[in-house]
């Protein structure tokens, strides 16, 4: 019996400890994502950053969730998925300003933060997939992650694109992808809680 309580307290160490670097990870890159994304005029980038910040929310939830009854954890995975569907439909209607009142995205800083911001979702990504099987607060996590990897790539891509061609328009296809892609891993997580409350 006690061999199971170890077993069970030095899961639950191991995944607050992968829970609070990822929270930390994700707060700075919102941070340096914001400013870089407003510098550059991006919406990729600014939609990327932003996903950052509603990862580092759904680790925060995590955390709280790690020592709580199943209701609890249910419910920060819940409100996980809620927060993607704003982010969602606030990265359209921020494609659509941009559309409508114009921007010129500076690509070379477009690579360069998402080359960071790939390297820490990567890092971040393998460390929570060790938890994706597991209860419902940590496959939101990895879910968020597993999101945030992909619109990295995009924006690189959209990045070299700009920076090559000078189309502006190709960082609004990819900034508005990037927030259909967040409602569609919103919807997941969603469908998820619901499974898991039976």
């Amino acid at each position: 019996m006690s061999c199971d309580c170890r077993q069970v307290c030095a899961n639950t160490a191991a995944e607050r400890k992968t829970l609070c670097i990822a929270l930390a990870l994700n707060l700075s890159m919102f941070v340096i994502g914001t400013i870089a994304g407003l510098l550059a005029e991006s919406s990729g980038l600014l939609a990327d950053a932003l996903d950052m910040l509603t990862d580092a929310i759904t680790y925060g939830l995590a955390l709280m969730a790690i020592s709580r009854g199943m209701a609890f954890k249910i419910n920060a995975a819940r409100w996980s998925g809620g927060i993607l569907v704003l982010l969602g439909f606030g990265i359209i209607l921020d494609v659509v300003r941009r559309w409508l009142f114009g921007s010129e995205p500076i690509g070379a800083v477009m690579m360069v933060y998402s080359t960071v911001s790939f390297a820490v979702n990567l890092y971040v990504l393998t460390q929570v997939a060790r938890f994706h099987r597991g209860e419902v607060h940590l496959r939101a996590s990895y879910i968020c992650t597993r999101a945030d990897v992909i619109a990295n790539l995009a924006v690189f891509i959209s990045g070299g694109i700009v920076a090559v061609t000078g189309l502006s328009i190709v960082d609004l296809i990819i900034g508005s992808l990037i927030g259909f892609y967040v409602l569609k891993e919103a919807v997941e997580i969603l469908l998820e809680t619901k499974e898991a409350k039976g």
